[in-house]
């Protein structure tokens, strides 16, 4: 396998497993760590900056739905998503440390575009929740 395939691969997969996509960044990180393909910190860094990269592209999307629907948490008639956005609103950016959490965390990131929430703490809480994630499996797979 070429040098850089398996890290192209690897962004790949996490910006997709961070997008509204199914993905398996985590099978694909754990399968690099633990064949020695490369140091598990560049292997961590790679997977984290793919998949804060997908996360981001869902809050932008959120952002640009603000536009076309402004916010009405009251509108909103599923009740887990009405106390996401609640919970969101109440807590702020900080909650996006949990946005690497499966189905509901891309439902933050969105959420938190929607509710145009701060374009650097977003960044910053997403892609610190998301390398925690990440240095743990490498870590398991180690």
């Amino acid at each position: 396998m070429d040098a850089s395939a398996g890290l192209w691969g690897l962004f790949a997969s996490a910006f997709v497993s961070a997008t509204l996509a199914p993905g398996g960044s985590e099978a694909v990180l754990a399968y690099l760590v633990h064949t020695g393909y490369a140091l598990p910190t560049e292997l961590v860094a790679v997977a984290s900056v793919g998949n804060t990269l997908g996360a981001m592209t869902t809050w932008g999307m959120g952002w640009l739905w603000a536009r076309r629907r402004p916010l009405e948490v009251e509108a909103i008639e599923n009740p887990r998503q009405r106390r996401a956005v609640a919970s969101l609103k109440r807590w702020g950016a900080g909650m996006l440390l949990v946005s690497w959490i499966p189905v509901f965390g891309d439902g933050f990131c969105f959420a938190a575009g929607w509710l145009r929430l701060s374009l650097v703490l977003s960044v910053a809480y997403i892609a610190i929740g998301k390398a925690m994630r990440y240095a743990v499996v490498a870590w398991l797979a180690g």
